[in-house]
């Protein structure tokens, strides 16, 4: 007797991309297996990412309101505002485990079966984990991507960490040093500047966020530095190094080309993503891999070997859950035949500072590149009358449309609830 167990689908990843194509696809009547490598599901988002992130961001904004600005509403509170750290990570935790138990809660609602464990390709149609074996004629690999590194510079998460690391911080760093300025090192550095930390962000290129529009990226990094936050621009970083008392960078400024050596208690690298397919044992099927490290696959997500799929952070695009989570969606419903498409001009994008910054579409640098004829049109929060009952007037809304049908081609805005906006 054979002791492999058959499925008509096998999805590597519990992440946003893999369990929505799961439960999808057990909806759609096909008998699905889930393979995790975590103890729990929801994948980065859920357990390291977005989640508690937001949580923590939540959490921090509530703090420095309640110091700083609930006064101006004629909210008193007698007594000094203190933060209890602890509780705050406390109900970060409980949030992560809440929402990745659910996930469980609708696998089996589902009929969803699921195995923890490292995943490995045996063959185009077999799957090892813990040394038991799994066979479908269908494999999703939807494994997701980790924190990219710089060459030379050694993570511990205990001084040097990846965003992980900052997401566990014991108590409030004195200085804190991010090494990159995109969304997940301005949010992260925004939490912690909140709750007392002197934060420095050391960016390669001349702007924040470089995907962002230059309108509204220039109107985010004037904020942010109003907040408080330090920015050097044009700098690279050349070395970390774990001393007695601090971590010490070696930085190299490109405008005057001088180096520069600063101490920080703790650094956070965070200088993107980067696809995840170790110990898969890809290579065995000689499926194509492209050059940023991405699984190459068609418009439906098949790979070069007939029956193995890709979705998510492992295959071009923007690394985004709801990128991920629509690309499941439209995996499982073509098993079935149907036709859906993923529109990826329709994709947001948001950072979840505050204020938040969101958009939709291609910047304005992107319509001239392409010689798209457009219009521009721009609109402060200062002048929205709901902005000025809340008082939160800072940011505008900017619309970018065809010049000759006035058809809406990108919305990028900065201001309070952009992402909800959006």
């Amino acid at each position: 007797m054979s002791n492999i167990v058959e499925y008509d689908l096998i999805v590597i990843g519990g992440g946003p991309g893999g369990y929505v194509a799961a439960i999808r696809a057990a909806q759609l009547g096909i008998n699905v297996m889930c393979i995790e490598k975590r103890k729990s599901f929801g994948g980065t988002c859920l357990n390291v990412g977005c989640i508690p992130s937001k949580t923590l961001l939540h959490s921090s904004h509530l703090y420095e309101q309640s110091k700083n600005d609930l006064v101006n509403y004629g909210i008193e509170i007698n007594g000094k505002v203190s933060l209890n750290l602890n509780k705050m990570m406390a109900n970060k935790t409980d949030t992560v485990e809440k929402l990745t138990s659910g996930i469980a809660g609708l696998f089996k609602k589902n009929k969803v079966d699921h195995s923890f464990g490292e995943a490995k390709f045996l063959d185009n149609k077999t799957i090892e984990v813990n040394k038991k074996k799994f066979k479908a004629d269908k494999l999703l690999i939807a494994t997701g991507s980790v924190p990219s590194t710089i060459p030379g510079i050694e993570i511990d998460e205990k001084n040097i960490v990846s965003s992980t690391g900052a997401l566990e911080f014991e108590k409030v760093p004195k200085k804190l040093a991010v090494i990159g300025g995109g969304y997940i090192g301005l949010e992260l550095g925004s939490v912690w500047k909140r709750l007392g930390a002197d934060v420095t962000v050391i960016e390669f290129s001349d702007t924040l966020v470089p995907t962002m529009d230059k309108d509204i990226a220039k109107i985010f990094h004037s904020t942010l530095t109003k907040q408080g936050i330090n920015f050097m621009l044009s700098t690279k970083v050349e070395s970390a190094v774990n001393k007695k008392e601090e971590v010490e960078i070696k930085c190299l400024n490109f405008l005057n080309n001088k180096s520069e050596v600063l101490g920080f208690d703790k650094v956070l690298v965070a200088v993107g993503r980067k696809p995840f397919t170790h110990g898969l044992g890809l290579e065995s099927l000689n499926i194509n891999i492209n050059k940023n490290g991405t699984i190459d696959v068609d418009k439906n997500f098949q790979t070069n070997v007939a029956g193995i799929y890709a979705i998510g952070d492992v295959i071009s695009g923007p690394m985004l859950a709801h990128k991920a989570s629509s690309e499941g969606h439209v995996f499982a419903e073509q098993l079935l035949g149907n036709k859906p498409e993923v529109n990826y001009q329709c994709i947001p994008a948001v950072v979840y500072t505050e204020p938040e910054v969101a958009w939709v579409g291609p910047t304005e640098k992107d319509l001239i590149k392409s010689n798209t004829p457009y219009k521009k049109g721009l609109f402060p929060f200062s002048a929205n009358a709901r902005g000025k009952t809340t008082g939160e007037t800072i940011g505008s809304i900017k619309f970018l449309s065809h010049k000759k049908n006035d058809k809406i081609l990108s919305v990028h805005i900065i201001g309070a609830h952009a992402g909800e906006l959006i």
